[in-house]
């Protein structure tokens, strides 16, 4: 029975993820701070006995009692209203966060997955956004906290491969929902759905022009899981190529939860980026793996979620 420790265990992601390697007879340790994580989130597991909670900073010094085969790292403040109201934390479990989890990698003999982001491509240049391009971020701008740390964290991840023969992947995650996020998240869909639900009207930042690709988190956690096991040891891109922008997505929270469609304009924040796309190739040809929750349903199952919030 192989064991998994999962970072940012009690957080939106993480929190999936425990149920998913729980269901294929792992054993987990969840670990997690609570900076922006929820025990709500991980209550369900708590009579598990394959599961086990270990409440702690991952920047601190780390070690696992036991046998470890496969270290998550998920932990990281990850919405801009998280990571503007951490920006330190946000560095500091990027790399000396991720420093530690590769160094109890390396002691174990575990092979890590970091969870990285496309927000490594900044404000991008090319579109569809492919493993192959660099990106176009803005170091010293406000949102630079979280995009640097996840790029110096992906640079440590394969000097550790490189130099000290740990097995590592790489996962970079497009716009994700479901599910266990946070109503006062910040990203978009939380942000909609909430305002819909109080009978508000959704804020739309900019003209509502810039584009993204939501992907549900049954989809996102399947495609890491297959990841974890495949031998690609190269970032991929996990995300849904299907991309509209943000007014119609609007449009199509309202429609779903079955409301008239309010608006209101707002201005658009520092460096938001004005597309998101994740070209997917990579992952369909050497994972096998391609998003099957269509939209609409995706969204039926979070907006039943945040009314139970």
């Amino acid at each position: 029975m192989a064991t998994v420790l999962i970072t940012g265990a009690a957080g939106f992601i993480g929190s999936h993820l425990a149920d998913l390697f729980l269901s294929n007879d792992y054993t987990v340790v969840g670990m997690d701070n609570f900076i922006t994580g929820s025990r709500r989130n991980i209550a369900h597991l708590s009579s598990e006995s394959r599961f086990r909670f270990v409440e702690h900073d991952v920047t601190q010094y780390l070690d696992i009692e036991g046998k470890i085969d496969y270290i998550l790292h998920f932990a990281s403040p990850a919405s801009p209203i998280d990571y503007l109201e951490f920006p330190i934390q946000t560095m500091k479990v990027g790399a000396l966060g991720t420093h530690k989890v590769l160094g109890l990698a390396r002691a174990k003999g575990a092979r890590v997955l970091l969870a990285s982001t496309s927000e490594t491509y900044g404000d991008p240049l090319i579109h569809p956004q492919t493993e192959d391009y660099w990106g176009n971020v803005n170091p010293i701008g406000p949102r630079g906290v979280y995009d640097e740390a996840k790029r110096f964290a992906e640079a440590l991840t394969m000097a550790y491969q490189r130099y000290h023969g740990v097995e590592t992947r790489i996962v970079r995650i497009f716009n994700t929902y479901g599910p266990r996020m946070r109503a006062r998240d910040g990203r978009v869909v939380p942000n909609f759905i909430s305002q819909v639900l109080a009978g508000q009207a959704m804020t739309v930042y900019g003209d509502g022009s810039q584009t993204r690709s939501f992907c549900y988190v049954s989809d996102l956690v399947d495609g890491i899981f297959r990841l974890l096991l495949s031998d690609e040891q190269e970032p991929v891109n996990l995300g849904n190529p299907r991309e509209m922008t943000i007014a119609t997505f609007a449009k199509k929270i309202a429609n779903v939860a079955g409301v008239p469609e309010k608006t209101q304009y707002e201005a658009l924040p520092v460096d938001d980026p004005k597309v998101r796309q994740p070209d997917i190739t990579k992952a369909r040809r050497v994972l096998d793996w391609e998003p099957v929750v269509k939209l609409e349903d995706g969204l039926r199952e979070t907006i039943e979620y945040f009314k139970t919030r």
